[in-house]
C-alpha cells in the first residue's frame, strides 16, 4: 500500500478517534493531544499496517495502549512524601497573633446561660458536657433514654437562643 492510500485511508477513519479520545481522558485538552498521538503513530508506523485489515480497530488498538501506557507513566511518577522534621519548621517562625477577648467573653455567656436553665434541662445537660453517654445519664438519672435526649436537645435549642441575643 503507498503512503497516499494509507494517508487516505486514515484521514477518513480519524474522526472515530475523537469520541473514544475523549471517553479514555474524560478531558478535553488531553483528548485532542491522545488523538494527534495516535495519528502520528499510525503515519510512523505504517508499514505495519497490514492491507485489508479493519483501520479502525487498529487505530482504536494504537489509542487505547498510548492511554494506557501514558497512564502506568503517571502512576509511576507520583511521589509519595512523607512529613520531615523540617517540614515542620518552614513555618515555625510565623506567629499568629489572636485576640481572645472574644472567645472569653463568649465562653463567659455560655457558661453563665447553662447555670440559669431549668434544673430539668442542666442535669442531663451538664453530665452529658462532662462526656457521660445518654444511656449512662439516663441510668443516674433513672430517666428514659428519650426523655434524656429530648431534655438535652431542648437545653441546646434554650442555650442557642440566650447566647445568640
Amino acid at each position: 500500500m503507498s503512503s497516499v492510500e494509507f494517508n487516505t485511508l486514515l484521514v477518513g477513519n480519524a474522526d472515530f478517534l475523537k469520541p473514544f479520545a475523549y471517553t479514555l481522558t474524560k478531558d478535553n485538552e488531553q483528548a485532542k493531544d491522545l488523538y494527534q498521538e495516535t495519528i502520528f503513530r499510525a503515519l510512523t508506523n505504517q508499514d505495519k499496517y497490514l492491507e485489508g485489515t479493519n483501520i479502525k480497530a487498529w487505530l482504536f488498538t494504537i489509542m487505547r495502549n498510548i492511554f494506557i501506557n501514558n497512564y502506568r507513566k503517571k502512576s509511576k511518577n507520583r511521589m509519595i512524601t512523607e512529613p520531615v522534621i523540617s517540614d515542620f519548621f518552614i513555618n515555625y517562625q510565623r506567629g499568629v497573633v489572636g485576640n481572645n477577648a472574644e472567645t472569653t467573653m463568649r465562653t463567659k455567656d455560655v457558661h453563665l446561660a447553662m447555670y440559669k436553665l431549668p434544673v430539668i434541662f442542666k442535669q442531663p445537660f451538664l453530665l452529658y458536657l462532662e462526656g457521660y453517654k445518654y444511656f449512662e445519664i439516663a441510668a443516674i438519672l433513672q430517666e428514659p433514654l428519650g426523655t434524656i435526649k429530648s431534655r438535652i436537645h431542648f437545653a441546646r435549642k434554650i442555650l442557642k437562643t440566650q447566647v445568640q441575643r
